[in-house]
Parts: C-alpha cells; structure tokens; sequence
C-alpha cells in the first residue's frame, strides 16, 4: 500500500519529513507523498530518509484554491524546486500566508487577545506558520480551551478573527503544475460538502482543465464513499488516489499509511499518475 498524502513541520503537522517517512515505513507502505501547504521545503529531508529506509518518496505538495464551490485544495505530484511556474506560484502564496498571519493577530488584537508573531511562531516545529499555530497559541495562552474550539471561535472561515486567503482558481494550479512536470489531484472531494450533481460538474470542470486524479481512498471517508469517488474519478477518466492526510498530534487519530485503521491505497494508482506526468 501506499500513502499520497501527508504533512509535514515544514507546514501544518506535527512530525519532521524524515519522521514522517519512518513512520511510512513501519505501517508496511511501499511509497509516501509528502504533501505540505504551499512548501517543497521537506523534500530534501523526506528523500534523505526514503533513501535510507529504502521506501519510494513521492515529492508533493498541497495548494489551496477558491472554486465555485469554495475553499478546495489541490495535491500536486512529482514537483521540482524549480525555477518553474509551480515554484514561483506556491512562492506567491507562502508570502500570502505569511500577510495573512499578520492580519489574523491584527484581528485578535481587536478582541483583546495579544499574541505576537514570536509566540506563534514558537509553536511551530519548522520555519513555516500556519493557522494551526495561532491556534495552539491561543490555547496556550488560555484564550481557548482546545484546538477545535480555538478554530471554532476564531480562526474558521466565518469566525470573529478569519481572514481569507487571495484566490487561486483551481484552473491556474492545475495549469502551473502541468508546465512544471507535475500532476494534480482534487484532494477529499467530498469535504467540499457539494450535491453529487454539483460535485460531478466540479470535477467534469477540473478534468477538462487538466486534472489527473480524484482523492477517492481518503483516511475520514467511509467505504461506500470511497467506493463512490472511485466510480466518480473512472466516469471523467481520473485516477482514484487516496491518503491518510496525517498531521501528526493535530489529527491524533490519523496514521500513516492505515488512516483511522482500515486505510489501504493501492500501489498501482502511483503509476497510473506518473504515467500522465506530462
């Protein structure tokens, strides 16, 4: 089996690459994609330890867009650091995150909660600062009692301190990865919360546009979802991918590799991407 999604502390997890790889290796996988926000950063480690543990590493990463049908996250597979557009692009959005940070401290500042980009970024096991890490902040300095409901309070889209990304249309990554050697896949399709008729035109509209695959073997979804989004990916001529989406302790019940327990993503969809590599 396989795992084609996962995270990283060069983005929202818990784990170093080089954990995350060991942790691929002991669940049985015979590959692993790591897939951070917006960051190729891990690569470098996560291959290092590939090589070493001997397991193939699938260099990946997750860009987040603004559809019709709202936030949706893209998985981009065999990527390069560049120069190319995918590289400049996830650039653009890093320096976006990083403003986006500011604004949402900004905002909780307005509500009389003081946190300073030093606290948060303590919080963070590497270099890049999401929201994961005001949350833990806020949670640390007693604004909130938990993870979920520092989000819930503050951070989740509609919350008193949200601040919403620039938009990326889908369209644009899926083109900027397709220049850049690499292939893309519409990550937990059903997250999206979308009718089977609205989900259906998304991805007819996507797989026009160039897209590869459908996340159908997702960790949270059960089997006949899974089953489903496979049948949905075979319809619009898509690979049926899937993953564990591990963060590590932000997600504790999510492995490596087995998800919540009865995760098994088969090796042939791996060659069926590399295969549309363009």
């Amino acid at each position: 089996m396989i795992d084609l999604h996962t995270h990283s502390t060069w983005s929202d997890g818990s784990e170093p690459p080089g954990r995350v790889v060991e942790l691929a290796t002991v669940a049985g996988c015979t590959a692993v994609a790591l897939t951070d926000h917006d960051s190729l950063f891990g690569l470098v480690e996560a291959k290092a330890a590939a090589e070493t543990a001997g397991i193939r590493l699938v260099p990946g990463c997750e860009v987040s867009c603004t559809s019709e049908a709202g936030p949706t996250h893209l998985l981009c597979y065999f990527v390069t650091d560049g120069p190319n557009p995918l590289a400049d692009l996830l650039e653009r959005l890093r320096a976006d995150r990083e403003e986006r940070n500011e604004r949402i401290l900004e905002r909780l500042a307005g509500l009389g909660i003081a946190l300073s980009y030093d606290e948060v970024r303590a919080e963070a096991h590497g270099p890049v600062v999401g929201r994961p890490h005001i949350a833990a902040a806020l949670v640390r300095q007693g604004a909130a009692g938990s993870f979920a409901e520092a989000f819930r309070r503050y951070l989740a889209t509609g919350a008193s301190a949200f601040v919403p990304r620039t938009a990326v249309e889908p369209a644009t990554v899926i083109r900027d990865a397709c220049a850049s050697g690499a292939v893309t896949v519409l990550a937990h399709p059903s997250s999206l919360g979308l009718s089977p008729d609205r989900l259906d035109a998304l991805v007819a509209g996507l797989a026009a546009a160039g897209l590869s695959g459908l996340e159908a073997h997702y960790a949270r979804y059960d089997k006949a979802t899974r089953r489903h989004l496979a049948h949905l990916a075979g319809r619009h001529g898509l690979v049926a991918t899937g993953g564990s989406d591990f963060h590590g302790a932000y997600r504790p019940d999510i492995a490596v590799g087995v998800g919540t327990g009865d995760l098994e993503v088969p090796d042939a969809c791996l060659d069926e991407l590399a295969a549309r590599i363009p």
